[in-house]
């Protein structure tokens, strides 16, 4: 498995609050699913982050792509593979 860090940068303020209840659902159940490493907000209200945990760059991009956030034109979709490295 790869890490995928998608940055959810921030388009519409109103649609993001609206589709914020479908977006945290969609989080959680994919927290439950094993399907993501970590998430959250960038404090200065420009977007997010989730970082997936997926086979391939599609699978991880269509998995992105139908959170409601991106769905509704809430925010938007840049993800990268991301080479995950611990600190030793």
């Amino acid at each position: 498995m790869k890490y995928y860090a998608a940055f959810l940068r921030m388009l519409d303020v109103q649609k993001s609050q609206e589709y914020r209840p479908q977006h945290l659902d969609f989080l959680v159940q994919n927290e439950k699913e094993g399907r993501i490493f970590a998430r959250g907000r960038f404090a200065d209200g420009s977007g997010g982050l989730v970082i997936y945990i997926a086979e391939s760059f599609e699978q991880a991009q269509v998995l992105a792509e139908s959170d409601p956030l991106i769905v509704n034109g809430a925010r938007e979709l840049d993800i990268h593979e991301w080479d995950m490295k611990t600190a030793k």
